[in-house]
């Protein structure tokens, strides 16, 4: 019994490791982070230049396109981004912003915080 009970405890933490902490198709909260000033110019994945100054953003799942309103639960400040590219690539992150997206937040000078992302209609 004891053996089971482990392997459940185990399985249904790989199964939500890396999860936001609340999510749904239209909010989610967890970390976001920022893109560095060197990827000024890179391409995105959508096939648009990575442009520090402009209010985008990357996420894993949601369309180009989509404009979405971030906050930054430390500071109360929003923003709107348009999601333009794919990532983050850390597991434990939901959203990448552009430099000035996190600027505007006051998440620059933190590097990585708490927000949450809503898909604006």
């Amino acid at each position: 019994m004891k053996k089971s009970g482990i392997f459940l405890f185990i399985g249904l933490f790989i199964a939500f490791a890396g999860v936001p902490l609340i999510g749904s198709a239209d909010s989610m909260r967890g970390l976001a982070s920022y893109y560095a000033d060197s990827l000024h110019g890179n391409p995105t994945a959508s096939g648009e230049p990575y442009d520090k100054n402009a209010m985008t953003a990357a996420h894993r799942t949601l369309e180009f396109g989509t404009t979405v309103k971030v906050t930054y639960l430390k500071t109360g400040k929003t923003v709107k981004v348009r999601i333009n590219d794919r990532g983050p690539h850390v597991k434990d992150r939901i959203i990448d912003l552009s430099g000035a997206a996190a600027e505007q937040l006051g998440l620059k000078d933190d590097g990585i915080g708490e927000v949450s992302v809503e898909v604006s209609r």
